[in-house]
């Protein structure tokens, strides 16, 4: 039986679908019914938009210290709900107590970093030839923003998909994933209301599974919409950036990973076993920058591993309600068979597994690059280790993918790192330390496919407003004709 049945929220309502459909939110270790939620279509999706453009004038007038106050307050009020949303992120999502709490932290630093860019400088005084003339170079709030939250990381993603639009002045549909309805989109959305956001400044759609395409292309093609971002896998962010292009919106688009995590023939390798297992195996792998490939110098190869085999094979793994949990269940059928796929096909293939292949964590060596989960993205608690010759070599492999998110590199030499750093394409590197890590105020994102664009700080203000050449003339210009 369904603990709650939720609707959309639009315009500071909750409200049904306007066709009364709902569809079922499954608790993924389980497999019972979470929630029963509202189902949008195309039509929910021009009402929520309606809001959101109703809303906008008043909400980009309001003064700085008004905005930044109610992102304050709703960043005290998502933290004293910590013990709620950890009980939601279980159920909704499968994700184990330390996650679920890190979600709460991160998000609610992201609203005060929103809140702190809000009275930024918002432009800036240019040079001119004109004589008499003021030249200023001023950003504006774009309007309506369509931004998409996966279930990965619920609350830390959806909140990111709305706090720097909010902060620099849009308002926003969110369409949170058909796998966390709740706590990646009408959680956020309770949240900022609670705290006195206005009516139609955030509105939420949810949706059923078979919904999903048609409500994407409704959201974005609307033209009252004047800007995207979406986060989640590659795959669809080409399908939601090909269609921001074809109706001319820009798009901030964070996706998929195959990360890397260089182990020097330097490094601690107790600490670099501890690095490695967190950045595989936290949320159950399933995490944007989760390693896929640790690329160990050969010297300390066959130690390095059968270290990391031992602790991943220890860490606990099941119902992720349970305190001491440390990889619950992957988010759904599909997804468990996805990855076994792709452990099954390299073992085939010759691959050995050092520990693992029964759901909980994976560790695999003997990997070549013709295996398929030697390049595709394994989002699942597995991981391969692949001995190099040299840092040559492991930057080649790192190198070696479409995807560019994040790397890590442990090394106890800090310059030595720094060089190779330089030298691996990816959007974000982490030298003496491992493949996950998010501050609110750093510039977020990837480069090839895993996207374009950075959420963080200034540059995620920067993402959501316009930049627009302002004169103001002091005296009358003379004119040759």
């Amino acid at each position: 039986m369904a603990s709650e049945t939720r609707e959309l929220f639009i315009g500071g309502e909750s409200v049904p679908a306007l066709d009364g459909r709902t569809t079922d939110d499954l608790n993924p270790y389980t497999g019972a019914v979470h929630a029963v939620v509202a189902a949008a279509g195309p039509a929910d999706v021009a009402r929520a938009v309606g809001a959101a453009q109703e809303a906008f004038p008043a909400w980009a007038a309001t003064a700085p210290s008004a905005r930044r106050k109610i992102l304050l307050k709703a960043a005290d009020a998502l933290e004293a709900r910590t013990p709620d949303v950890v009980a939601l992120i279980a159920s909704e999502v499968g994700g184990v107590g330390g996650w679920a709490g890190f979600n709460v932290m991160l998000a609610a630093n992201m609203l005060r970093e929103a809140a702190a860019a809000v009275t930024q400088p918002v432009g800036e005084v240019l040079t001119t030839d004109t004589p008499g003339q003021l030249s200023l170079a001023l950003r504006e709030p774009l309007g309506v923003v369509a931004a998409f939250a996966p279930w990965n990381a619920p609350v830390i993603l959806s909140t990111r998909a709305v706090a720097a639009p909010l902060a620099a002045g849009n308002t926003v549909v969110l369409k949170p994933s058909e796998d966390a309805p709740i706590a990646a989109g009408l959680l956020i959305a309770e949240v900022l209301h609670e705290a006195g956001l206005p009516a139609g400044v955030v509105n939420v759609v949810t949706n059923a599974p078979e919904d999903a395409a048609a409500v994407a292309d409704a959201l974005i093609a609307d033209p009252r919409v004047r800007a995207v971002n979406f986060t989640g896998s590659t795959e669809v962010g080409r399908i939601v950036g090909t269609l921001a292009a074809r109706h001319l919106k820009p798009a901030l688009l964070e996706l998929g990973g195959k990360n890397s995590l260089l182990v020097l023939d330097d490094a601690d390798l107790d600490h670099a076993v501890d690095a490695a297992t967190f950045s595989a195996f936290h949320n159950a792998g399933q995490i944007c920058m989760s390693a896929d490939r640790v690329l160990v110098h050969r010297s300390v190869a066959e130690e390095f591993t059968a270290k990391l085999a031992a602790k991943a094979g220890s860490l606990p793994h099941g119902d992720p309600a349970d305190p001491g949990t440390v990889i619950g269940p992957v988010i759904n059928e599909r997804s468990a068979e996805r990855v076994a796929a792709l452990v099954a096909d390299a073992v085939e293939n010759g691959a050995r597994v050092r520990t693992g292949g029964d759901g909980g964590a994976t560790v695999l060596d003997n990997v070549t690059p013709e295996m398929r989960i030697f390049r595709e993205e394994i989002f699942g608690p597995a991981v391969v280790v692949v001995p190099v010759a040299d840092d040559d070599e492991a930057v080649a492999i790192a190198n070696d993918t479409e995807h560019g998110l994040t790397a890590g590199i442990i090394t106890e030499d800090s310059r030595r790192g720094l060089g190779l750093a330089r030298r691996i394409r990816t959007g974000i590197v982490h030298v003496g330390n491992q493949t996950v890590d998010d501050e609110p105020q750093a510039p977020f994102g990837g480069v090839k496919a895993s996207g374009y664009g950075r959420f963080g700080g200034r540059w995620g203000v920067e993402a959501f407003s316009a930049t627009r050449w302002v004169t103001i003339a002091s005296e009358h210009a003379h004119f040759p004709f």
